[in-house]
């Protein structure tokens, strides 16, 4: 069971090296943006949807990997003042009944739009922007798979230890 979550855990690692690097793409562009605008009178709204597209990328993509370095918001008001054994159950309990439960259901509810968007191949928010709606929908279920497969990861993990005595 660990092989397999370490698996699942280099998935997010993976993807967590390349999408990093969206946080000096999106200041870069935004910094071109106002260069642009301010000092030559030049806009593009393309470029400008470009830092929203890199922005929704980062999030969406790099959730499953803020799981797996456990980086996430907790409600701690329990968790905190827990035992280890209990806090165990709260994790198990949270993924199973909580966490896996939500990402199947945003998948599911998720998936017609995006498969509709992809059907027209989904145009630009704004005129002039980037054409390709349809790729930015598709973080939708990518969001839904990486975050579910890194709770799985945590899962086999809590499974595979014994619990606290």
């Amino acid at each position: 069971m660990l092989r397999l979550a370490d698996h699942l855990d280099s998935v997010n690692a993976k993807i967590a090296v390349v999408v990093r690097w969206f946080v000096l793409a999106m200041a870069l562009i935004q910094f071109g943006i106002v260069i642009g605008r301010y000092v030559f009178g030049i806009n593009s709204i393309a470029v400008q949807e470009s830092v929203l597209y890199l922005h929704a990328a980062l999030f969406m993509l790099g959730a499953g990997y803020t799981l797996l370095v456990d980086k996430h918001v907790r409600v701690d008001i329990f968790y905190a003042k827990a035992s280890p054994g209990k806090r165990r159950a709260i994790d198990i309990a949270g993924h199973l009944l909580l966490l896996l439960p939500a990402m199947a259901a945003l998948a599911w509810w998720s998936w017609a739009s995006v498969r509709n968007s992809w059907k027209i191949l989904e145009g630009p928010i704004s005129v002039g922007g980037i054409e390709a709606v349809f790729l930015l929908k598709s973080l939708i279920p990518a969001f839904c798979a990486l975050v579910a497969l890194q709770s799985i990861a945590a899962l086999l993990r809590l499974l595979s230890k014994r619990p606290p005595q």
